[in-house]
């Protein structure tokens, strides 16, 4: 009996660690397919393109992060040139990118430039359509050129124009310009600007510069005059003066979505998130973007996110 009493209890133990076990496999089993379940399936993938600049950076790293939380898997192509994203965005080897109604006009397009932000983007809008481009809504933020030189060579000289600094540049030898390559090399750049406002710039008098690298040439007084952007962070800290356009050279450049007819017939909801995104973007907001990490030096991608956790479009 003693025998016998010690092989029951022996089995009963055996059947309750049995039970044990497929009640934990059980439990383990549904919670890995219930965090399966929580996986949002991918909506698809996009491959976004982006120029060689911060402030081309941020809006690419802003998008993607966007879109990566709204189901999309993204790919990126950064740092490239107009002509060679463009060519991209035609041969499909990119479904959208962010690029400027200034540049489109005259870049692409073989028009002129338009000074008026809204007519601007109306006429980019309308042409695009005949390449399958489709524009989506721009934003308020209009990164134009300026030429920027510090404030007091504009006091000293009395130059608070361009018409004025080319009338100095004409009369003088003593002057150096630095330029980013791609104003030195287009002709809605510094060829440009020459023809408008009737004045040359001998090359040795041009120095060619990373963008970045112009404003650190100017604070430090290697050059008399560099060619910036309305929209650059450097203009939050440093004591430049941004010249009128007196004789309107520079043309609108807003910043809008370009992408491709096929991308938004695959994918519906693409405008409006990509919309929620433009109509957030003024001058000020992407002026202090820039600022944060071109002058601060923040990391481009925390600087993304904490926008996109400040305007409730990400947790």
């Amino acid at each position: 009996m003693k025998n016998k009493g010690w092989k029951y209890s022996e089995k009963r133990k055996l059947l309750l660690c049995l039970l044990f076990l497929l009640l934990l496999f059980g439990c383990v089993n549904n919670q890995s397919s219930h965090q399966v379940n929580e996986q949002p399936e991918s909506k698809g993938k996009l491959t976004i393109g982006a120029k060689s600049f911060t402030e081309q950076s941020l809006l690419l790293t802003i998008t993607s992060v966007y879109l990566r939380e709204n189901g999309y898997e993204v790919e990126t192509v950064s740092d490239m040139l107009s002509h060679d994203l463009r060519t991209a965005l035609l041969d499909g080897h990119i479904d959208f990118y962010w690029e400027y109604t200034g540049a489109a006009l005259m870049l692409y397009l073989n028009e002129e430039g338009e000074n008026d932000p809204e007519k601007a983007y109306k006429r980019v809008k309308a042409l695009e359509k005949e390449n399958d481009i489709y524009w989506l809504e721009k934003s308020e933020f209009n990164n134009t050129y300026a030429i920027l030189v510090r404030e007091n060579f504009s006091q000293q000289h009395g130059i608070t124009t361009i018409s004025e600094l080319a009338h100095y540049i004409e009369n003088t030898d003593d002057f150096t310009f630095a330029s980013e390559t791609e104003f030195h090399q287009r002709y809605d750049g510094l060829k440009g600007l020459e023809d408008t406002y009737n004045f040359r710039l001998p090359s040795e008098q041009v120095m060619r510069l990373d963008s970045h690298l112009t404003y650190k040439a100017l604070e430090d007084q290697r050059v008399d005059a560099i060619v910036g952007f309305v929209t650059d962070g450097s203009m939050q800290n440093l004591d430049f003066v941004a010249l009128e356009d007196d004789q309107s050279f520079f043309p609108a450049y807003n910043v809008a979505p370009a992408v491709r007819k096929e991308v938004l017939e695959q994918f519906n909801d693409l405008p409006n998130l990509l919309n929620d995104i433009a109509e957030r973007l003024d001058t000020e907001t992407i002026r202090s973007l820039n600022y944060e990490v071109d002058i601060l030096h923040a990391n481009t991608l925390e600087v993304s996110r904490e926008w996109l956790e400040e305007q409730q479009l990400i947790d």
